[in-house]
C-alpha cells in the first residue's frame, strides 16, 4: 500500500476542488495513483472535481507571432520555474523572438528551432546564456505554424493562455471574440467529430461508473451514459458552445449570422500537463538531519 502524503491531498485537492477526507480517501482507494484517484472524485462527486482542469502547474508565457499580411502566424510555449521569472524583460524577449523564428523558418520541432540563428548565437545558446544570467531553468515546450485559410486573429490572457484563430469573413471583430471565447471555455476541438477517441473513452469510463451506482436496468443505465457523453461533446466542441458575450446563441449560430467561419484554432495553456514539484519541507529537514547525523557518527 503507498503512502498517502499530505503533499499528495493537497496536489489532489487543488486539481479538483474536492474536500480534504475526500482527497485522502479516494488516493487510499487508488493506492496513490494521483490520475485514478482524480478519476474516483469524478465519479462520486460530478463536474466539481474537473473544476480546476485547467489550472497551470508550471510557469513560463505563451507567445504569439502574426506577420502583417494576417495569413501567417505561431504560437510557442516557453517555461521557466518560477512566475517572476516569466515577467523578466529577457525572457519575454527570448519569447517573442522563438514565436517569430517558428512563423519565419518553420522549424520541424523543438530541437530545430533550438539550433537556430538567434543574436549572435543560436536559440539555445540565447536560452543558455538567460539561464545563466538569471539563474533559473527555462525551456521551449512546443510550437504551431500557422498558414491560414483566411486570416489569423488571436488573444493572450495574462500571457499564461493563447490562442490563435484562422477565421474567415468581412468582420474582424469576429476572430478576435472567438479567441477570447476560446480562451475562457478551453473547448478541446472545432466540433464533436474532432474530440479525441481518447478523451470520450475516458469520459464513457466515468459516466458508466456513475450510471452504476444508480442501480437501474442495464438498458436505462446505456441511456444515461449515451446521454452524458451528447452533454460531453456539445461542451467540449467550440462550435456547438453558448458563445460567451451571447449565451442564447451557440458559436456556430453566432458565425453563421456574421457570414463567417472558424477554420482552426490553436490553444495553449501555460504548463497544461505538467506536474509542478511540490516540497516537502518536513522530509527534507529531516532528512537534512539524518545526514548530518550520520556524517557526524562517521
Amino acid at each position: 500500500m503507498a503512502e498517502i502524503t499530505a503533499a499528495m491531498v493537497k496536489v489532489l485537492r487543488e486539481k479538483t476542488d474536492a474536500p480534504m477526507m475526500e482527497c485522502k480517501k479516494a488516493l487510499t482507494e487508488a493506492d496513490g495513483d494521483m490520475e485514478k484517484a482524480e478519476e474516483l472524485l469524478r465519479v462520486k462527486l460530478g463536474t466539481k472535481a474537473s473544476k480546476a482542469a485547467a489550472r497551470v502547474t508550471a510557469e513560463g508565457l505563451v507567445g504569439i507571432y502574426i506577420e502583417a499580411s494576417g495569413k501567417l502566424g505561431s504560437i510557442v510555449e516557453v517555461n521557466c520555474e518560477t512566475d517572476f521569472v516569466a515577467k523578466n524583460e529577457d525572457f519575454l524577449s527570448l519569447v517573442a523572438n522563438v514565436a517569430k523564428l517558428v512563423a519565419d523558418k518553420n522549424p520541424a520541432d523543438v530541437d530545430a528551432l533550438s539550433a537556430l540563428p538567434l543574436g549572435e548565437g543560436t536559440v539555445d545558446s540565447v536560452r543558455a546564456a538567460l539561464v545563466g544570467k538569471i539563474g533559473e531553468n527555462m525551456s521551449i515546450r512546443r510550437f504551431k505554424r500557422v498558414e491560414a485559410q483566411g486570416r489569423l486573429a488571436s488573444y493572450i490572457h495574462g500571457g499564461k493562455i493563447g490562442v490563435l484563430v484562422d477565421f474567415t469573413g468581412a468582420d474582424e471583430q469576429v476572430g478576435k471574440d472567438v479567441a477570447m471565447h476560446i480562451a475562457a471555455t478551453k473547448p478541446k476541438a472545432l466540433n464533436e467529430n474532432g474530440v479525441s477517441a481518447e478523451d470520450i473513452a475516458k469520459e464513457r469510463s466515468v459516466a458508466e461508473a456513475k450510471a452504476a451506482e444508480s442501480g437501474k436496468p442495464a438498458d436505462i443505465i446505456q441511456k444515461m451514459v449515451d446521454g452524458s457523453i451528447k452533454k460531453f461533446l456539445k461542451e467540449v466542441a467550440l462550435l456547438s458552445q453558448p458563445f460567451v458575450k451571447d449565451p442564447d446563441h451557440t458559436v456556430e449560430a453566432m458565425l453563421k449570422a456574421k457570414g463567417s467561419a472558424i477554420n482552426s484554432f490553436q490553444l495553449f495553456i501555460v504548463g497544461e500537463g505538467i506536474e509542478k514539484k511540490v516540497n516537502d519541507f518536513a522530509a527534507e529537514v529531516a532528512a537534512q538531519a539524518a545526514a548530518a547525523a550520520a556524517a557526524s557518527g562517521n
